[in-house]
């Protein structure tokens, strides 16, 4: 499939609970008037809906599935079409909507709408972290008490402002730990790292909301991003954090980065693990990147990723 009107059969989910996924009629008539084949809606309410809407549209044989919702969202859906011919299209109604800010994916719903119409497929890598999918970044540490402090009622009424509160609230609140990174591929040797802020693997460009994960972080190159902050004083976060729009956070002399395929997490006490704003895993945590696992529906202009050919490679063999 080279675009959406080449589509056999198009279903849309719409997680009618995230941020801006109330009324969502509009850009399901858009589509249908742009050409997009639609032949199914279905609007859920919790993760245990989509989980089971989307089996039945997998086993309906639909060939393009538009999902519209906020990045955990997205993530799952691009975890059950993982390894499949099926094209995913995403309609970004969530506060953070990294996915889509990654794929220079239009935050507005009419222009995502006729991206998905007029867009072009390419294929992504997937980050896997114990089995379980995410997108743009997985976490242990300090992002996972700010998902904590995150009420959907806050993200909905004050947007990505949100994360600002919550960081804040979260800061406050955090324990340093430590952790150890193993490498199975040996391509580093083991890291033991004390009295850390955050750990975090990133398979994408974006998260919380625009921050970068590294200068050249990217979404179809193969590689885990993995950075380390270490806990210090508030005036050293502070310097970090101007820093983490453009990436440019890597180079300070609190934070470790590397990249790699494959690496394994072990924290002294096992810790939860957040997956693009989802809490989904514990450490030990062993993560991975499933290379050119979706087809993604982008703008005909985004150069963000590239269709690398039929297939998808077995991530447990990378």
């Amino acid at each position: 499939m080279k675009a959406a009107r080449d589509a056999r059969s198009a279903a849309v989910v719409i997680n009618a609970g995230s941020r801006r996924g109330a009324a969502p009629e509009l850009a399901v008539d858009t589509m249908r008037k742009a050409g997009v084949p639609i032949s199914a809606v279905h609007h859920v309410l919790s993760g245990a809906d989509l989980a089971g809407t989307l089996d039945r549209v997998l086993a309906d044989g639909h060939d393009l599935v538009v999902v519209g919702g906020g990045d955990g969202t997205v993530s799952y859906a691009a975890g059950r079409v993982a390894g499949t011919d099926v094209v995913l299209g995403v309609l970004p109604l969530g506060t953070a909507n990294d996915f889509a800010r990654t794929l220079e994916i239009p935050n507005n719903l009419a222009e995502a709408c006729a991206t998905i119409a007029d867009g072009k497929v390419v294929d992504i890598d997937l980050g896997r972290a114990n089995g379980e999918p995410f997108l743009n970044v997985a976490s242990a540490g300090l992002s996972v008490a700010v998902t904590e402090a995150l009420s959907p009622r806050l993200k909905r009424y004050i947007g990505p402002l949100a994360y600002s509160i919550a960081t804040l609230t979260a800061y406050a609140r955090h324990k340093a730990f430590r952790a150890r990174l193993e490498f199975p591929d040996g391509d580093h040797e083991p890291i033991e790292l004390d009295s850390l802020l955050q750990v975090a693997v990133g398979n994408g460009r974006h998260y919380g909301g625009g921050n970068t994960v590294s200068p050249t972080a990217g979404i179809d190159d193969h590689t885990l991003d993995i950075y380390a902050i270490l806990a210090g004083p508030l005036r050293e976060h502070v310097s970090i954090a101007r820093l983490l729009k453009d990436g440019s956070f890597i180079k300070h002399d609190r934070v470790y980065h590397l990249t790699t395929r494959r690496v394994r997490l072990v924290t002294d006490q096992p810790l939860p693990v957040n997956l693009d704003g989802e809490i989904a895993t514990a450490t030990p945590t062993d993560f991975t990147v499933q290379r050119n696992a979706v087809h993604v529906v982008v703008p005909q202009s985004s150069t963000s990723a590239l269709f690398d050919g039929p297939g998808a490679a077995d991530w447990s063999s990378i």
